[in-house]
């Protein structure tokens, strides 16, 4: 029984560990506000972005403003440079959990993604038991992870260099995961693949 318990908890803390740059992303299918169903293995051969989302976090808001447009014109930009290499998906990843900061309804990561924000990214997936964001150890909003090609992990980390929800901080900042896309659909090695994200906490149900 002991040895079986140990062996599980050794099983449980495996299967939980956070991915790892350079290793294979771990494969999810996920809703967006869309209706359609999104798995990342079936992106093979496309570059893909995901950004943990909250619409309620200042950190989040700051990158969206109305008056800069950070998010989205960074949305913008990748998925048309990515056309140059194929395909790139931006997808804003929600696991706020049902009753907790940054919920999202179907309807209402329609209305962030058509009308509230009119943001560029390819969809808003739904993530509400939180399954999606332990699995890729998502911890703050954004929290920004890009996965090459060959689905292998290549970036995980902040958005920035500038861990502030004030827009002031938004002149100035190194944008790590432009710098990184920059560098990949260039195919160069990514300089800082690895960052501290930061932002509000992901508000996981548990």
């Amino acid at each position: 029984m002991k040895w079986t318990f140990i062996a599980l908890l050794t099983l449980s803390q495996w299967t939980l560990a956070a991915p790892e740059i350079g290793k294979t992303a771990p494969d999810f299918t996920l809703k967006g506000q869309d209706g359609k169903t999104y798995k990342l293995s079936d992106l093979k051969g496309q570059w893909v972005v995901l950004e943990w989302f909250n619409n309620e976090c200042p950190y989040v808001e700051k990158h969206y403003h109305a008056d800069f447009r950070n998010m989205q014109n960074l949305q913008k930009k990748w998925i048309e440079e990515g056309k140059k290499k194929g395909q790139l998906n931006w997808f804003a990843v929600s696991s706020s959990a049902p009753g907790k900061q940054g919920h999202l309804t179907a309807k209402k990561a329609k209305e962030i993604r058509d009308t509230e924000r009119k943001a560029n990214m390819t969809a808003i997936l739904l993530d509400e038991s939180g399954k999606v964001g332990k699995l890729y150890d998502a911890k703050t909003t954004p929290h920004m992870y890009i996965i090459n090609p060959k689905g292998t992990l290549v970036y995980n980390g902040a958005i920035d260099d500038k861990p502030s929800a004030q827009t002031s901080a938004l002149k100035g900042a190194k944008n790590y995961v432009s710098a990184a896309l920059m560098s990949l659909l260039n195919n160069k090695a990514v300089a800082i693949a690895s960052t501290k994200p930061y932002g509000c906490s992901v508000k996981y149900k548990n």
